[in-house]
């Protein structure tokens, strides 16, 4: 199966995937508001669906429309991305907040990395180093310590234990489909463009797209959450995110996003004013050193 040669990380690479981490951990201050407004998380991800086609519908069509073509052979590529990754990571990771708490549900999210790096391995013949693993296993401490689960007493069932694993895999396999399609020659707007097109289209039926129209048409008000959701949470860092996966192997990919729930750390702390334990600020901390570890020259 044929896969795009592992390039070596560079300084472009890594400045796009921190972007997208660092955006993608900004929802929070979009996703509030739209959920004080009534909309559901599955609601929410539905628009951004919606804006993401949208928006890169109408860069194709007044642009480049070569960038809608995509050869069937290749359709596997997106239903990955849109239905493997983007739809059931969403649906695994709601259905995680709704049976157990944020904490668990984030923690559980973050084994993602572990998968990318498991798969990348195997597909992808990418080498697992040392360094990997430590630049691994001091990142998932990171996300330990900021998810508070040493704060709270509450046990997991088997069965959330798995669905919230499933988050983590789904979130994973992002990279992994993404990996195939940019290997096949297509860009990351066309990338994105099927991915949320199918996410979209699978979303339907677990949404309430009536309820949407009329809680955005109540109150225009929304209008700019809706915009700084789609924009500066979906199309700029999948775009970035997309982008850096060329110039890196995809398991160090991987590793620096999991700067995103520092990034909403920080939004809550400086945003909503919220504090920030000592257990956060080492996780920070953790966060941070691997992404210098997993970058760091190995002289």
């Amino acid at each position: 199966m044929k896969t795009k040669p592992q390039p070596k990380t560079s300084a472009t690479g890594l400045l796009l995937v921190l972007t997208a981490g660092l955006l993608w951990g900004s929802m929070g201050i979009w996703v509030r508001t739209l959920s004080d407004a009534g909309l559901s998380a599955m609601d929410i991800t539905l628009l951004r669906c919606i804006g993401m086609v949208t928006l890169l519908g109408l860069y194709g069509l007044l642009g480049n429309r070569k960038l809608f073509r995509i050869r069937l052979r290749d359709l596997w590529c997106f239903l990955g991305t849109g239905i493997v990754s983007i739809l059931f990571f969403n649906y695994c990771y709601m259905t995680t907040i709704t049976r157990t708490s944020l904490s668990v549900a984030a923690l559980l999210l973050y084994t993602s990395p572990t998968f990318v790096l498991l798969f990348s391995s195997l597909l992808f013949k990418e080498k697992f180093t040392l360094r990997k693993g430590i630049a691994l296993l001091t990142a998932f401490a990171g996300c330990v310590c900021i998810s508070g689960i040493f704060e709270s007493a509450s046990g997991i069932s088997p069965l959330n234990l798995a669905i919230g694993i499933g988050a983590g895999f789904g979130y994973a396999m992002y990279s992994i489909f993404g990996h195939y399609a940019l290997a096949r020659g297509y860009s990351g707007v066309t990338i994105s463009f099927y991915t949320f097109l199918i996410a979209g289209i699978g979303l339907v039926p677990l949404s309430s797209p009536k309820k949407v129209l009329r809680v955005l048409t109540t109150d225009m008000r929304l209008i700019p959450y809706v915009l700084g959701l789609v924009i500066l949470c979906t199309l700029i860092p999948y775009l970035s995110y997309t982008a850096g996966l060329l110039r890196m192997e995809t398991g160090r990919a991987a590793i620096i996003a999991c700067i995103e729930p520092v990034a909403a750390t920080l939004v809550g702390l400086l945003v909503f004013g919220e504090t920030l334990s000592l257990s956060e600020l080492l996780g920070i901390l953790f966060v941070l050193g691997s992404v210098v570890i997993v970058n760091v020259s190995k002289r």
